[in-house]
């Protein structure tokens, strides 16, 4: 009987021992499974990135092939009415040579602007930390500097208040603008698609025109950027970067974008100088 006993009990301990062993490896999996999902999210929000990014460089060179054509047309036009109207094959070149002169003018003038907007962009890059970086988007789209910030990392939750943490990322982006004198700066909000319910806040055009407002003050207030460049604005939630069909999808699209362009007077002034003058 004792020997039974005996038994019983030591099959006991084994049983007790094994599905122990069991949780811990099942705890153990979905712990890998979490850390698998949540890098499946941020590999996936990178894709989407770099697939905006890739459109972008697409319609600009769609834009690049219509000036050239619009070109040859101006060009064949210029010969046609040449043949028409007897003009002398000299004065025709003279023609052509002054317009392969200002357009080879367009070229440096956008040159000098692209190389102004990457020095720029580096310059607010390596700035920030890599912590930052995970939150702020540094990117040149169409000849403009947009940079985005993550609006959990901006604001405090469901409010157009800038949150602590925030402020020493607007600091290191404030002493790029202040550096860049020549650049006025658009500071907009945008927000997803659910609707807001709080008081003295009517609806997302609200909201997001209040937190670009929270951002132009702090750049002023806080950071001594000359308000003179600083312009607010809100899209609401009619600028999306993607569906608000998920989760992830609306935190991409619930953004402020601080966007740094060229002024535009001084733009035009230096595009509409002669050639020569620029020389």
């Amino acid at each position: 009987m004792k020997k039974n006993v005996f038994m019983f009990s030591l099959a006991v301990v084994s049983l007790m021992m094994t599905s122990c062993v069991s949780k811990k490896e099942l705890v153990a999996c979905q712990e890998e499974n979490k850390a698998l999902q949540a890098n499946y999210v941020d590999v996936k929000e990178q894709l989407a990135a770099a697939n905006a990014r890739a459109t972008s460089l697409e319609q600009q060179m769609k834009q690049q092939a219509r000036s050239t054509a619009a070109l040859q047309r101006s060009l064949d036009k210029s010969l046609t009415n040449a043949n028409q109207n007897n003009v002398s094959i000299d004065k025709l070149v003279d023609q052509i040579n002054e317009s392969n002169k200002y357009i080879r003018h367009l070229v440096d003038v956008k040159s000098k602007s692209d190389s102004l907007n990457m020095v720029l962009t580096n310059n607010l890059t390596r700035s920030l930390s890599k912590e930052e970086l995970k939150e702020v988007d540094v990117q040149v789209l169409k000849g403009v500097v947009y940079v985005s910030l993550n609006d959990n990392m901006l604001y405090k939750s469901g409010s157009y208040e800038i949150s602590d943490r925030a402020g020493e990322t607007l600091s290191k982006i404030a002493k790029i603008i202040t550096d860049y004198k020549d650049y006025d700066v658009l500071i907009e909000g945008n927000t997803d698609n659910v609707p807001i319910t709080r008081e003295n806040i009517r609806n997302n055009w609200d909201l997001s025109c209040l937190r670009a407002s929270s951002v132009v003050q702090a750049l002023q207030t806080k950071y001594g950027v000359d308000p003179k460049r600083l312009t607010a604005g809100g899209r609401g939630e009619y600028n999306p970067l993607t569906s608000n069909a998920t989760d992830a999808g609306k935190s991409r699209n619930r953004r402020t974008q601080i966007i740094i362009t060229p002024k535009l007077d001084e733009f035009m002034e230096l595009l509409g100088q002669a050639p020569e003058e620029n020389k």
